[in-house]
């Protein structure tokens, strides 16, 4: 069903995305892709290890002539992102990605693409496996779990890597290289509620927002896009004493990294409120689309009548979330004053989830700050504190802190200008990357990450550019080459 990606150059790295498409790879349930890696290595003849959390690492030897060089690990994570439209049917757990071809981009059918990091993946496969590529000593790093929880990169032990370079091939903007990104952790609350029984004469309705782009939170979060929690929380929050709404559920969102694109309410109002009903959303979908028309051309609202719930929550209860998501902050929290038009410090509000007697809210921030990411932190943990929620907040990993005197960034720098006769960006990211917790552990690592251009990573609008693609793997080969002696 992908073949459609095979006359694609370069083709081995196109015939090993399209292998790693058809495998269901999702945050820790790495099973599968972590067996295929395991069967590369041996097929292929090379030094093959896994470690106690999951990680693979191969290692191919040095070609003729290039013994001396120092050796490098080609790092990236083995598992994707799994967002999909309301509307695709979609099991990530056993189905493959489909694919198709568009203007120059490779994109999925409504699902997310795994192109972050499935192309880093496929790039390192590539690499070991042809023989006719200059290199010294290499090693392919797969690490787990890097989209939920940076597992992998976590759990690495001192030891296990004998590189002195690092390069990470999970970036996002062809022609950047990154040099250092922002650390970041989670902070969830949850709120109690009761359940109460259904009202006489009400009806009951689903308020649906959708059509927003959503995004990665680090990459995207300052692209002034909607946030499907807060649009659909404003809405009940400027509305549910005039129509005296009963809120039955809230369902928002999925990932920590991940803005939310889409929200749903069940709420029920008096019989005589329903045409009132139709009438605030009409006016409050005018209100909304207007404020986002240049950044969400598509956001849509609806409302339609549903099957009675089985019950509503307490009005203090919902008074309380309404309160605590308003005034929850999302979005950039303070621009770098060091870097130009580099985001420091921000929150993604990501999730909202009923469970049986709690709503749980998930939350995550990110700064290059470490005292200001705490800062954030206490900010999101105030709020749910002052609502009466519990909150928990994550281990969190650290940001990584540029290298001024980088031989690597040097080195990339150059060979991207003689490659394409134009500087590269160098520049840091805010969103994380495992670089921050690998060189916690082998701190005298000299890293860079790079990679082709991806847009919409973390939703079902990711796709890659196969133009970038090519640009990428000829820069890759060439700093291979040139490695300097140990």
């Amino acid at each position: 069903m992908n073949e459609v990606i095979l006359d694609l150059e370069p083709k081995t790295v196109w015939y090993y995305f399209k292998e790693i498409l058809e495998i269901p790879r999702p945050s820790k349930k790495e099973d599968k892709i972590k067996a295929y890696l395991i069967d590369f290595g041996k097929k292929h003849n090379l030094e093959t290890l896994t470690d106690e959390v999951g990680n693979v690492l191969i290692r191919k030897p040095a070609t003729a002539g290039m013994e001396n060089r120092k050796s490098v690990v080609l790092q990236s994570h083995m598992d994707m992102v799994c967002e999909k439209n309301s509307d695709t049917q979609h099991d990530f757990d056993n189905d493959p990605i489909e694919v198709y071809i568009e203007n120059g981009w490779v994109t999925a059918k409504g699902t997310t693409l795994g192109g972050d990091d499935g192309i880093g993946v496929a790039a390192a496969l590539a690499i070991l496996a042809l023989n006719d590529i200059q290199h010294g000593p290499i090693e392919a790093l797969f690490t787990v779990d890097e989209e939920t929880g940076l597992t992998g990169a976590f759990g690495l032990k001192p030891g296990f890597l004998q590189s002195q370079i690092l390069l990470n091939l999970d970036s996002e903007d062809e022609g950047q290289l990154f040099i250092g990104c922002a650390g970041g952790q989670d902070t969830q609350a949850w709120i109690p509620y009761d359940k109460v029984e259904i009202p006489d004469n009400h009806k009951a309705f689903t308020i649906k927002v959708f059509g927003l782009k959503g995004g990665h939170s680090g990459d995207d979060i300052n692209k002034n896009r909607g946030n499907a929690n807060k649009i659909l929380n404003r809405f009940l929050w400027e509305n549910n004493n005039k129509l005296s709404i009963k809120l039955h559920n809230f369902d928002g969102g999925n990932l920590r990294n991940a803005i939310a694109r889409e929200a749903f309410a069940t709420i029920m109002v008096p019989n005589n409120k329903a045409d009132d009903l139709n009438k605030a959303i009409d006016a409050y979908r005018n209100t909304i689309k207007f404020e986002f028309h240049v950044t969400e051309p598509d956001l849509n609202m609806m409302v339609e009548s549903c099957e009675m719930p089985e019950f509503v929550i307490d009005d203090e209860s919902a008074d309380i979330l309404y309160n605590a998501l308003y005034a929850c902050p999302h979005g950039v929290t303070a621009m770098s004053a060091e870097i130009k038009d580099f985001v420091e410090t921000s929150t993604n509000l990501a999730s909202v989830k009923f469970q049986e007697d709690e709503i749980l809210i998930t939350t995550s921030q990110r700064s290059s700050v470490e005292s200001r990411k705490q800062s954030v932190t206490n900010m999101v943990t105030s709020v749910f504190n002052l609502a009466g929620g519990r909150t928990e907040t994550s281990e969190g990993y650290p940001g990584w802190a540029p290298n001024p005197n980088s031989e690597i960034v040097d080195l990339t720098a150059n060979l991207y200008k003689k490659l394409f006769n134009m500087k590269p960006e160098v520049l840091a990211i805010h969103a994380g990357l495992e670089c921050g917790l690998i060189g916690d552990k082998y701190p005298g690592m000299d890293m860079i990450s790079y990679g082709p251009t991806i847009k919409g990573a973390h939703s079902p609008d990711e796709r890659m550019e196969i133009e970038s693609v090519q640009k990428f793997w000829d820069l890759t080969i060439e700093i291979l080459k040139n490695i300097p002696e140990a």
